[in-house]
This record gives structure tokens, sequence and C-alpha cells, in this order.
């Protein structure tokens, strides 16, 4: 999907600063750092690029560079000698306005005489908390400021989820940030988006009339969107997890981008404020559940358990998670889209901590004809008959599939399911791009289209809000347990009514 926005190219010669805080971290070495190589490795950068790290733990740039040099691949080492002499550390001591003078001073410093016409792209890998802390910083220092007519001279800022942990840290967090930024400054990244399948969805879409006719309630019967993970708490992430859970880690978030974009109506334009006004749209049309009721009828929670005779750890077993914790690491949830196109047609979202497979999809299932012509007039054979599926699969394969039905070979007519498809390995030459490198390369350049907006994120949030609202009523069920291993709690197979089939495996 081509999404440029519009031309930002800076003049000639005039550097683009990526300052990265929490660069010791985790998300520096793994993610960004490589992302910066293979764009460097692609040629992708429209100039010089300067990348300048920020975190508490002294080190120098040497000693930086020395440590993120064991997370590159060989492609990417091979480009390591030109790109290392262009990063540089900088020690952030206690965070106080000194050393946010000192950080200033040190990018001016790197930038020269061309200082004034230099882009700032300041990335926020840090933990929620410090957000706020380090955009009132930055502001405080004059280093946010800039004029949106400018090419030259740009201040952005990327913000991790979680983008709050309910509407009102949301509101909250949105406020803040837009005391010291526009709008267009703020660039809230949910790295789902940078995948090729996801953005392939508009695309698929849009640029194909053959289904684009077909894609609404009268033709579609259901769509299912699933994030199944195999791992669980890996790397004492129980602490954290615990205050977070599935519906606020997945949910609210990554799940409520695919069905956004399933969902939404054709945008005026491939630029970003349209793209996200109909996401919005499509959110702000998700019918709210009317009591606790509706909310225990239509989703499920669950936590994974140990297995009798297994020594495997359920998640109340797992380092920091507490014996009587009732977060959930499972949710199922049967949502409804009340507007002109999707009235009647359920969503069906799933996501899980240790599942049988990993694996996430978008299954679009058409409607059965109206006679089954081949396989006798039976109430039973229609209820089973789906035979057309529109499968777009995001991990660990990036690929679509489309499924229907052929007579097979020989006397009668038995009919049988056969598929057409692509992967985007086997149909493209080379490497496809990772998230973060097109997510990284799009904020440098200005295009916002694969970023969450703020009312986006709120509207997600509201949504979420009332199921947990739901789950914390008088009354209220536990969460079930599954096992490790299976894909899911048998319970949740109920959020599919009769005759309309239930969940993939793949």
């Amino acid at each position: 999907m081509h999404t440029d926005s519009g031309p930002t190219t800076p003049a000639a010669g005039i550097p683009t600063q990526i300052v990265i805080f929490g660069a010791s971290g985790d998300l520096a070495a793994r993610k960004l750092i490589p992302a910066i190589a293979d764009n460097a490795r692609f040629a992708a950068f429209r100039g010089p690029v300067q990348v300048i790290g920020v975190a508490r733990t002294p080190m120098n740039s040497q000693q930086w560079r020395d440590e993120l040099a064991r997370s590159l691949t060989p492609a990417q080492a091979q480009v390591w000698p030109d790109l290392a002499p262009n990063l540089h550390y900088v020690p952030i001591g206690d965070s106080s306005l000194a050393d946010y003078a000192r950080l200033h001073e040190t990018l001016d410093d790197l930038a020269g005489p061309l200082a004034g016409d230099v882009g700032r792209l300041f990335y926020l890998a840090l933990k929620p908390s410090l957000f706020v802390p380090t955009v009132e910083a930055l502001a405080a220092e004059g280093m946010l400021a800039c004029d949106s007519l400018r090419l030259e001279g740009w201040r952005r800022v990327v913000v991790e989820k979680p983008f709050g942990t309910d509407l009102a840290t949301a509101q909250w967090l949105n406020i803040v940030l837009r005391r010291h930024l526009r709008e267009d400054q703020i660039y809230r990244i949910d790295h789902y988006l940078g995948k090729e399948t996801v953005q392939n969805i508009l695309a698929f879409r849009f640029e194909n009339s053959i289904f684009e006719p077909i894609w609404s309630r009268q033709h579609i019967e259901s769509v299912e969107i699933n994030v199944c993970e195999s791992l669980g708490m890996e790397a004492g992430r129980g602490a954290y997890y615990d205050t977070a859970g599935a519906l606020r880690d997945m949910m609210a978030n990554h799940m409520m981008q695919l069905m956004c974009l399933v969902a939404m109506e054709p945008p005026a334009s491939l630029d970003a404020e349209a793209v996200r006004d109909e996401k919005v749209k499509v959110l702000r049309a998700l019918e709210p559940f009317r009591d606790a009721h509706d909310v225990w009828t239509n989703s499920v929670r669950a936590q994974y358990a140990r297995s009798p005779g297994e020594t495997e750890a359920g998640y109340l077993q797992e380092q920091g998670v507490p014996l009587q914790s009732q977060t959930e690491t499972f949710v199922a949830i049967r949502a409804r889209v009340h507007n002109w196109r999707w009235a009647g047609v359920p969503f069906l979202l799933r996501t899980g901590k240790r599942l049988g497979k990993r694996f996430s999809s978008i299954v679009i299932r058409f409607r059965a004809p109206p006679a089954d012509l081949f396989s006798g007039p039976a109430a039973s054979q229609m209820a089973r008959l789906r035979p057309n599926e529109l499968v777009f699969r995001i991990q660990p394969e990036e690929g679509i599939r489309i499924g229907f039905q052929v007579k097979q070979p020989g006397p009668g007519h038995v009919m049988r399911t056969a598929a057409l498809g692509f992967d985007y390995k086997d149909l493209f030459d080379g490497e496809t791009p990772p998230p973060y490198q097109r997510l990284l390369l799009d904020a440098m350049h200005g295009n916002a289209t694969l970023f969450i907006r703020g009312d986006e994120a709120e509207a997600a949030w509201k949504f979420a809000d009332s199921i947990r609202s739901g789950w914390s009523a008088p009354g209220a069920p536990t969460p079930w347990t599954y096992e490790i291993g299976s894909m899911g709690p048998t319970q949740a197979n109920a959020l599919w009514h009769p005759h309309e089939g239930g969940w993939s495996q793949e």
C-alpha cells in the first residue's frame, strides 16, 4: 500500500537526527537499530542520518556501538562500518534540566552550522510512566517547537504503546502531550500496522473491483481476527503483564486496528488524515454492550493453567503473578459494528498466551449460496457449508488465501475445497521489510498514515473499558482456565452462534 502523504524532502546535505530515549534497552538493540541499519542498507534515507542514544546507563559512544553490533544480522553488519560513526551516546544522568540542556547542545554540535534546519525524531523507547516527564523536559529546553509550514527544522515524537491503560489515562496522556506538541508531531506507533499483510488489506480491498462490491453484510457472514501466541511470561514478564492482561495488551490496540482496516469505508484519499478519519468512524460505530450480562454473553476471559501431572507453570505459578490474580491471558469477544455496511455481521476477536499454535490471521467468511445444488437440500449439509473464505495471514507467514469449492473428479457430485493464494516470500524477490523498518522511515518522512491518532486511541479504550466494566460487575464470572498448548477455553466456542462455524486453527 503506497501511503506517502506528500513531499517532505529537506534540502540536500541537511541531516536528520534520530534521538532514541531508552537507548540501552531491548527495543533499541533488537528493533530500532537493526531497522536503521536495514534502511541504510537499502539506501532508503533521503539524506545523512545521525542517531543519538539517550539513557541513564553510564557508557560512551564506542561502548554503545559495540553493544549494538552484537544484535545485527550478517547483512546489517555489512553497512555497520559506515553507519557506526554516525551513532552517538549521551548519558542523561538524573534527567535534570541541566542534562537536557547538555543534550540540546550535543545535538546542535553534531548538526553543525545546519542545526536550525535539522529534522529531529525523538523516539520514546521508554516505560509509559516516563513519556510525560520526557516530553515536558524536552519542551522546557525548547527542543520541540517548530514551524508546521517549514519542511526543514521539524520536530516529531514517537510514542510506543501502551497509550494509557484505560480511557481516562489515554485522555490525560493526550491532553499533556498536546500542551507541548501539535497532533501532527505525535506518532503513536503500533508495530502491527507496519506488517506487509496488514498494509495490503486496504490495497486488496480498494484496488480489486471483484471484492469491493461484495465487502458488506449482504455477502459477508462473519469476520474473525486472531492473534494467537505460544509464548507465555518469558523473561520474567509476569509482574508487568499482570497489570495489563490480554484485553489491554492486545485487544485495545493491535486487534482494534486490524478490525478498522477490514471494516472502514473507502477513504477519500490515502492522505493520513483521510485514512484515520475512516478508522475512527469504525471504532465509534462499535455497538456498546447494553449491560454486564451482555458483556458476559459476548466475551470470554481465561488464564492458562498447569495441566494435571505436568511441570510447566500455569499463569498463577509464574514469577511475579499474585496467587489470586484474575488477570486474563486469553480473551475472545463477539463485537458488533452498528453501521450500514456491517449491521448484523459478527466480528469475532481472539487472542491468548500459551496457545497450541502461534499465528495471526483475519478470516472473512462469505455467506453460503441460497441453495446447495450439489450436496442436496438437507438442512444439516447447508449448515456446514461455508464454501468461500478469504484469509489474510499476518504471521508467522505473510500472505493471502481464498478458498472455494470444486467438483472432485469421477461420478457424482462430490465437492471439495480448493484454495488460491500467495505468500510474500514466494511472490516477491528479496526480503519482506520488518515493521519497524517501514514505520521508522514513515515517521522521518512525516507520513502518519500507519500511526494511531489520539481520538483513535481514545475510542478503542472506550470499547475496552465497557468490557472491563462488565467483568468487574457484581456476579461476574471469574476467568475460565485452559490447558497450556490448547487453543483456549472451550467456553469461547459459544461465541459462535449455531450454524456460523467456529474458530480457525491457522
